[in-house]
């Protein structure tokens, strides 16, 4: 039956065999994943393997008649990623939290898909339901990216609109949906803090975010209770090491140049394999406690998440190596343990070959948050 969520919505069970069909006959799908899993194998190859990639998948997905089902079948590979990229994965925090209620997860932003891959993946391990995930419909451009999307639980956060009142129009519905997530289906929510990585290593949640959230607030119920209601939980994402970080470098001094970057179409989607197939080395997530307090407006609760997040922060070693590169001490001087020394060593190799700035650009963003604790 027809909803007025069905335009952002993730699919449902009911969808899935329509959803399943168009992915095994669309030629992008297929070859988008031959040239990921095969890429050094001859491309006079490709469509061989992609037949036989094709049959393979429909083998797979064909006694799959649920998402839960569906998402199952994903488990083997995100915990290979895991194992293969990361030296290790910890949690805190997630222990003191009551999840018998739905809870909105707000993190930092640093991974396009692998942030909240982690945060779900860490609810994985404490017997808790995947969340509910904002994706914003700039990656939506490819129908089979979208429907590959669409069925591991993301809802759509429309960034495209350009007319205000549509945009008005788009927050409300974005609101709505994610009080009715919360509060009626009882189902965790995925949230970044802010529209687009923090490229710069500055996490800071846009207030912007939670006056969208507080649109669908009675107007008998103060802003704090409402805010109170939501059960945010303010989520801080570390990475010992950002397989893109080197892209992000180039963008970031592009900026500062130029004015503007123009993204080429298809880099979002180089951005996500670089994040799953590169290493991470350690990697923690830390769960805050929920947001209470007496907020008067949406500034307020923004600065609130941004103490909680950059409280729970793990800097690793790279953090602190990265600060002394930028102020010229010699890093190595200091503590001589072996996370020090691997941090010098992988920055140094990411340093080689890039101009000046980039390289500046590139070391604040792994000290940026050390210092923001530390200043």
């Amino acid at each position: 039956m027809p909803t007025k969520f069905d335009s952002i919505r993730p699919y449902d069970d009911a969808d899935l065999s329509v959803v399943l069909s168009k992915l095994f006959n669309n030629k992008e799908f297929i070859n988008s994943i031959v040239a990921f899993k095969f890429s050094g194998w001859p491309k006079l190859l490709y469509p061989t393997l992609g037949f036989f990639t094709r049959r393979y998948i429909i083998n797979q997905i064909n006694s799959i008649d649920t998402l839960r089902g569906f998402q199952r079948l994903l488990e083997p590979y995100i915990e290979r990623m895991i194992n293969t990229t990361t030296e290790s994965f910890t949690v805190s925090g997630l222990d003191k939290l009551d999840l018998s209620k739905a809870c909105l997860f707000m993190s930092n932003h640093r991974d396009i898909a692998l942030d909240p891959t982690f945060v779900n993946w860490a609810l994985h391990l404490n017997g808790q339901d995947t969340v509910r995930i904002a994706v914003g419909d700039n990656l939506l451009k490819e129908e089979w990216v979208a429907d590959l999307i669409r069925l591991n639980k993301c809802f759509i956060v429309k960034r495209s609109a350009t007319d205000r009142r549509e945009k008005l129009s788009a927050a409300k519905l974005l609101s709505e949906y994610i009080e009715s997530t919360l509060k009626s289906d009882q189902q965790h929510i995925w949230i970044a803090q802010r529209e687009g990585r923090a490229k710069d290593g500055n996490d800071l949640t846009n207030p912007a975010i939670l006056s969208m959230l507080a649109l669908s607030k009675p107007k008998n119920i103060e802003f704090a209770d409402y805010i109170r209601d939501l059960r945010i939980v303010p989520v801080s994402i570390s990475y010992e090491f950002d397989p893109c970080d080197i892209n992000k470098a180039k963008e970031l001094q592009k900026v500062e140049v130029e004015g503007s970057y123009d993204k080429p179409d298809n880099e979002d989607v180089k951005s996500i394999v670089s994040g799953i197939t590169g290493q991470k080395g350690r990697v923690h997530i830390h769960f805050g406690e929920l947001v209470a307090g007496e907020f008067n407006n949406a500034k307020e609760v923004a600065s609130h998440i941004d103490e909680q997040i950059l409280q729970g922060y793990d800097c690793f070693s790279t953090g602190p190596v990265a600060a002394k590169m930028l102020s010229k001490e010699n890093a190595s001087h200091a503590e001589s343990d072996l996370y020090t020394q691997v941090a010098i060593d992988y920055l140094q190799g990411r340093l080689a070959g890039l101009p000046a700035e980039e390289q500046n650009k590139l070391l604040h963003m792994y000290a940026c948050s050390y210092v923001r604790k530390n200043g």
